[in-house]
């Protein structure tokens, strides 16, 4: 949940845990605060899950924690089977998708998260293309669509963050949160590689770090809730 901070109007960023494969894990991101956690639907991620693996994560969370579906270049039949099966709160298109299938997904009373990129397109210049709930900035140089655990010039993002709900991906960590969110003000921040022991594996150490050095930063902005 967004915290105030105190009656100024300065809030924190949301907290979105991506990459989660166990329940275990899903579990104990849930108590130590995160807002949402995302299931990586995508074959060549080596944190990919199946469906039915997902559906069980799901089930064994707390109402109030918003599940997010990671899909890149998939076809919108294809992610809503996946939305139903999994009964995901949310959407994030991390590839090359078009503006109508952002805008058809936002007719299924989904939260859509559209992926933009520093180094590769759909760029931060194209935001306005695409009508999506929110935007996730990553650096988009690596093998895979995501951040690659790469850190970036962060500050780039902000002017996405300046007209659109902004999330910040790519290269955090506990030791880099605090740098980053000073650096852009993001209504919400992203993490997978920078909690983990292993691909999909969370170091709950690590969660618990990143969760409690995020809910001590102070934004004098006002943060727009995405989940």
């Amino acid at each position: 949940m967004i915290k105030q901070k105190d009656d100024t109007g300065e809030q924190i960023p949301q907290i979105k845990i991506c990459g989660i494969t166990r329940v275990s894990d899903a579990i104990s991101c849930a108590k130590f605060g995160a807002d949402a956690l995302g299931f990586v639907f995508y074959p060549k991620s080596p944190r990919n899950i199946t469906r039915d693996t997902a559906r069980e994560i799901s089930l064994a969370l707390p109402e109030k924690i918003k599940t997010v579906g990671v899909f890149v270049d998939e076809s919108f039949s294809s992610i809503m089977k996946t939305v139903e099966k999994c009964g995901l709160s949310a959407v994030q298109l991390h590839g090359n998708e078009t503006p109508q299938l952002v805008a058809d997904c936002r007719k299924e009373n989904l939260i859509v998260i559209k992926a933009l990129f520093l180094e590769k397109r759909p760029s931060i210049e194209e935001v306005n293309n695409y009508e999506a709930s929110a935007f996730i900035v990553e650096y988009g140089k690596g093998a895979l669509p995501g951040g690659n655990a790469l850190s970036w010039e962060w500050e780039k993002a902000k002017t996405v963050g300046e007209n659109y709900p902004l999330i910040l991906a790519g290269g955090l960590s506990p030791d880099n949160i605090s740098t980053a969110i000073s650096l852009c003000s993001p209504d919400a921040v992203d993490i997978s590689s920078g909690v983990e022991s292993s691909y999909g594996i969370k170091d709950i150490a690590k969660v618990e770090s990143f969760i409690s050095i995020v809910s001590g930063c102070t934004l004098t902005k006002t943060t727009r809730r995405i989940f």
